[in-house]
């Protein structure tokens, strides 16, 4: 990186630190710390929600993603605007009746004790592992930048995000997450015009859509239903929709965010607004991985998107097999590169028939293409079996720091920092509070003073950061790590939600039936996910789980001798 590269990620990612403190100086108190002291307007908390969401991993991993398989990974949003709309009308106005800190408070309220520390700590195991993801995602970068290893930058990222979270509480990062969103999306949308500049001059936009349609990445809508299948409409509107549900509901790390709203209509509008903007937000950022993958159809894409691969493999016995690889890869590319611009002549010249010809040599190049690229990473394994071989992740972080002009990458660079310091912030600012909220002050220390209940928080999100470094050891197995993280989340957030619409609308389901009935469906759902995961895609999870939870929950009500639970 250049000297101005790093003085614009350095000093963006400066400001933004400096704004959250300035603006959160003065005494803390519990409110202020962990609830910001409902001072936020709906702005505010809509960014704040957005931010959240948008970790790192959304920058680095979703532009692979749509490099690999196109725009597809948008259904699975295709329920967030339902989801808010429940939201708004049945979930935020009892939080804010009941002045809860964390979510699960209310479940005590509604069924006992041992409910409330269930869901809290199936809660603090999906998103302790999905602090450790987000952690790792930045790291990625620092470690291709620096040359450190993973384990180095991994340990400096959470480091610097955990000290950052517990300076300032949920106010710091509610904060800083206004700047970190407006980086994020003004990066994204210069990187689509940086790429558009960089494809030939003899190439339109029209031309690299219709490159990116006639190759099959352009299919956003799915109608097939087949349950196996990680994206389509149905488990888009139906899984989707129940994940979004049960995490921006019952999540505290997104509960958190809009109880800082000024009141109920501030809080509605907050997630009303991230309804509306989510999708198109995530179409951009898919649009970017698309335009990525046209550009390599002109310009000679790398083998091997990892350099220390690479760099493994040359100094390996099985360096001439990867040069006789890198060969016939860029063979292929060449024909592809020559079958692609006949195929754009032939859509000027309305060739048809012509088009449809070339565009299955296309195809078969692609085929090519793809299984040179699988013989790559096993030479790369085969050379160091603790290489890493699942590259997506690296996709758009290479084309960045090979094409993007001086100071930009800087800026591309601060946008996925922002993302990381946004959604990490919030996520262990989350599992701080719900650890002192729900287990040490209701279980250990009731009777404590607020200032001792501050303290605690602030320790509990240094351990749970150090948790989380030590769950980001385990990223390095996912084939790509939005889905990984979205997988983890799916694994548990469809009892949680099955908890709360059972609190919520099935009045005559008790307590003991509840908490029976929440465990024997977690334990369905992970039995169904070790032996049947490739039959069932992932999204399915958060149906199966909250409908599992209820007709256990109701079947439990029927057997188990009736007690006066309390309502």
């Amino acid at each position: 990186m250049s000297l101005l590269d790093w003085v614009v990620l350095v000093g963006t990612l400066a400001f933004i630190v400096a704004y959250g403190i300035y603006r959160t100086r003065g005494k803390q108190d519990m409110d202020s710390y962990l609830k910001g002291g409902y001072s936020f307007k709906w702005w505010t908390v809509g960014l704040s929600i957005m931010a959240t969401q948008a970790s790192a991993i959304t920058f680095l991993s979703t532009p692979g993603e749509a490099f690999e398989s196109g725009l597809g990974f948008v259904q699975f949003y295709l329920g967030l605007p339902l989801a808010m709309i429940v939201l708004s009308v049945t979930f935020i106005p009892i939080y804010y009746r009941l002045k809860v800190y964390t979510a699960y408070e209310f479940l005590e309220n509604r069924f006992d004790l041992k409910t409330r520390i269930l869901a809290a700590f199936l809660f603090l195991v999906q998103r302790g592992l999905a602090a450790g993801i987000t952690i790792f995602a930045p790291s990625i970068i620092l470690s291709t930048i620096l040359g450190w290893s993973l384990s180095v930058t991994t340990f400096i990222i959470g480091a610097v995000v955990t000290i950052y979270t517990v300076s300032g509480g949920t106010k710091a990062v509610s904060q800083t997450q206004k700047q970190q969103m407006t980086i994020m999306l003004g990066g994204m949308i210069a990187a689509v015009f940086v790429i558009l500049n960089l494809l030939p001059e003899d190439v339109s936009f029209g031309d690299a859509i219709d490159v990116a349609g006639y190759m099959g990445k352009l299919d956003v809508i799915n109608l097939e239903f087949d349950p196996s299948d990680r994206y389509n409409i149905w488990s888009g509107l139906a899984g989707g929709f129940f994940l979004q549900l049960s995490y921006f509901g019952t999540d505290q790390s997104q509960v958190q965010r809009y109880l800082t709203g000024k009141s109920i209509t501030q809080s509605r509008l907050g997630l009303l607004m991230n309804g509306l903007l989510k999708v198109p937000m995530q179409f951009l950022i898919l649009m970017v991985g698309v335009l990525v993958f046209v550009f390599y159809q002109f310009y000679q894409p790398p083998l091997f998107f990892i350099e220390k691969g690479q760099e493994s493999v040359a100094q390996s016995e099985y360096a001439g097999q990867w040069e006789e690889l890198d060969q016939q890869h860029q063979r292929v590319f060449e024909e592809k590169r020559e079958n692609i611009q006949s195929l754009l002549s032939q859509l000027k010249t309305e060739d048809a028939e012509g088009a449809a010809t070339t565009r299955q040599q296309i195809m078969a190049l692609e085929e090519e293409t793809l299984a040179l690229k699988a013989q790559a990473r096993n030479v790369v394994e085969k050379a160091n079996p603790e290489n890493e071989t699942k590259d997506a992740d690296y996709v758009f972080l290479t084309f960045v720091m090979r094409y993007f002009p001086q100071g930009l990458v800087g800026l591309l660079l601060a946008v996925i920092f922002s993302a990381a310091m946004s959604s990490t912030a919030s996520e262990l600012n989350a599992l701080g509070t719900t650890t002192t909220i729900d287990f040490y002050r209701r279980t250990i220390r009731p009777d404590a003073s607020e200032a001792h209940y501050l303290r605690m928080s602030r320790w509990f999100i240094v351990g749970w950061g150090v948790i989380a470094m030590v769950f980001a050891s385990l990223a390095p197995l996912a084939d790509n790590l939005i889905e990984f993280v979205n997988l983890v989340g799916s694994l548990f957030y469809g009892t949680i939600l099955g908890i709360f619409l059972t609190a919520f609308y099935i009045r005559q389901i008790q307590a003991r039936a509840t908490f029976w009935g929440a465990v024997v469906a977690e334990a369905i759902v992970l039995m169904l996910f070790f032996f049947l995961r490739d039959q069932i895609g992932y999204l399915w999870y958060n149906f199966i789980g909250c409908a599992l939870m209820i007709a256990t929950g109701l079947l439990f009500q029927m057997l188990l001798p009736k007690t006066t639970d309390p309502q």
